[in-house]
């Protein structure tokens, strides 16, 4: 099939070649911008089960349904000198365990922003009346998350949000008299731009890792995903079967090229089962030369930052012993490095209906558990899910437990889930995107970007080991 459109769109967006260890900045910077960050000027929430209990005082922000929880926040916002760019709201749940297993919440604007926190009550409670601005899937106990409420914060002034939930399993945040964990809004003001600019670093100064595995056919799921990458600087991973269906040098020249092909140079790969369709899967080292690791291995490490990366390959094998076993052993003794991330393409942990969960990546899994790994990201099932930290077993373990990731929307055909695993948190099988890691100095925070014209997010900050 033709991929003309996607080769014009890779031209106009200007797309610069770089080599694989450089991390390319394709948006615009913006030349004058300002962050502010703002903590609430008064936070609370309201219970039907207690409707004329005030808990203005309280360390704790409670969303739910049964009992109806609602939470208000009110920030001021003052000094801006611009525009506003983007606003970003930032808050934290409760470090009680069981208590923030369930659904974060529906964000909306308020018209009411004369409330008093100490004043507020379920009888008395101001209506949560504006434009809705985002919403949390489920979450986990001690963990940041981010909703863009830029909709909602036009300037300096003082702006009020309401949160609601529809289910009857809600989530715990902390509030404002928590101080380091209290909420956060975080304002960017500026609207100049220049020219895109290849640097070693993103512009934030944290490495990005990016990308998503099950890419390419005949369909326009690839594109819509390599839209994606054109605005996002960083280095590029995939968790395997990056063309369909048999990984041939064909294939990869008429699907994959036009489309993720473009970030080729930036690009850190790992193999999967389609690409082994291929003997050898020839069509796959070939087209990536030294980016994808030794010809033939499948398997290789790099940093970014203070993160030690790992690609492997589930194609071969995985046992206690093996030499990719013993190599990753190896390799993770070796680094220097606080955390860890690795990626490949067979999930030792899944929801997936297609795909059961693959127990022959256990070695790998307990290699990575023994060397208090803290991320591994697979594909396979073509969807999205996020596990809260587990060890080797599945058992959540928020000491050293490894939060897994399945990322398998990057283009082919969507899979549906089955019997939903232990520990899983956040899921979508509707949804082409990418899923963006910023790997901070102590901790990473994660996002999932959809396609365009798609709303499903999820989004959240954990710290290394």
């Amino acid at each position: 099939m033709s991929r003309s459109r996607a080769v014009l769109a890779a031209a106009a967006a200007g797309v610069v070649a770089a080599t694989s260890l450089t991390v390319i900045a394709l948006t615009s910077q913006v030349a004058s911008a300002a962050t502010t960050t703002y903590t609430p000027v008064a936070d609370t929430h309201v219970d039907s089960s207690a409707a004329s209990t005030n808990y203005g005082g309280s360390g704790q922000l409670g969303v739910d349904n049964s009992p109806v929880k609602r939470m208000f926040l009110k920030f001021a916002v003052s000094g801006l000198s611009g525009s506003v760019s983007s606003a970003k709201l930032r808050v934290h749940t409760d470090n009680v365990a069981g208590a923030n297993s369930g659904n974060g919440g529906t964000f909306r604007a308020m018209s009411n922003t004369s409330w008093s926190e100490t004043g507020v009550t379920y009888n008395n409670q101001p209506a949560i009346d504006g434009a809705t601005l985002g919403s949390l899937g489920a979450v986990a106990i001690n963990t940041w998350y981010e909703v863009d409420v830029t909709a909602a914060i036009t300037g300096n002034g003082t702006f009020s949000i309401g949160v609601t939930s529809t289910s009857s399993d809600g989530a715990d945040y902390d509030s404002r008299e928590t101080g380091a964990l209290a909420p956060q809004l975080v304002v960017t003001t500026g609207t100049t731009t220049t020219p895109p600019t290849t640097t070693t670093t993103p512009p934030s100064g944290d490495p990005v890792l990016v990308g998503a595995g099950d890419i390419s056919n005949s369909g326009s799921g690839d594109s819509a995903t390599a839209a994606l990458l054109d605005g996002i600087a960083g280095t590029v991973f995939t968790t395997g079967d990056n063309v369909y269906n048999d990984g041939t040098a064909a294939q990869f020249a008429s699907y994959y090229d036009p489309t993720w092909g473009r970030h080729k140079a930036r690009t850190r790969p790992s193999p999967g089962n389609h690409d082994y369709h291929t003997a050898g899967a020839s069509g796959y080292y070939n087209y990536f030369g030294t980016n994808a690791g030794p010809s033939g291995r499948g398997y290789y490490s790099y940093d970014l930052g203070n993160w030690h990366v790992v690609s492997l390959n589930s194609e071969i094998s995985m046992s206690a012993g093996s030499a990719q076993e013993q190599w990753l052993r190896q390799d993770l003794a070796a680094s220097s490095k606080p955390c860890t991330l690795a990626y490949w393409h067979r999930p030792r942990f899944t929801s997936g209906a297609n795909h059961a969960p693959n127990t022959s990546t256990g070695p790998l899994v307990q290699a990575l558990y023994d060397h208090n790994a803290d991320v591994i990201v697979t594909g396979h099932n073509h969807h999205y899910e996020r596990f809260a930290p587990m060890n080797p077993s599945g058992g959540a373990d928020s000491t050293r437990g490894i939060r897994h990731f399945v990322a398998g929307m990057g283009g082919a055909s969507h899979y549906s889930f089955g019997t939903i695993q232990p520990n899983s948190q956040a899921r979508n099988s509707d949804t082409y995107g990418v899923l963006k890691f910023t790997l901070h100095s102590n901790s990473y925070t994660w996002q999932f970007v959809p396609e365009a014209g798609k709303t499903y997010t999820d989004s959240g900050t954990t710290a290394c080991h």
